[in-house]
């Protein structure tokens, strides 16, 4: 899977930090079949905004159209990739309006 730009701003120590709070995590979006619309995108977006850390469950079977839509929803949305497992991604942007 591709690295999204913000993912090399995280230090090893905090993407450790940020899996470990995966774990209770459900999917807050899920992309169906029909792709990456930009109602999903901004539902990502607020979802972002909401939790900061969110996981997406991507219902497509073929594994180069996940990677590929992991990676656009990383770009769209100025998210770090944060971890993959099958059908499941996990993304984290920091909102700056906590800081």
């Amino acid at each position: 899977m591709a690295k999204s730009k913000l993912k090399q701003t995280l230090l090893p120590h905090e993407i450790r930090e940020l899996r470990s709070m995966l774990h209770h995590l459900k999917p807050v979006v899920i992309i169906g079949q029909n792709g990456l619309s930009s109602a999903v995108v901004l539902e990502t977006d607020r979802a972002l905004t909401d939790h900061e850390l969110i996981k997406i469950r991507l219902n497509i079977e073929d594994r180069e159209v996940r990677t590929k839509i992991a990676t656009e929803i990383c770009e769209k949305t100025k998210a770090a990739l944060i971890q993959t497992i099958g059908h499941i991604i996990a993304i984290y942007r920091k909102n700056p309006q906590t800081e």
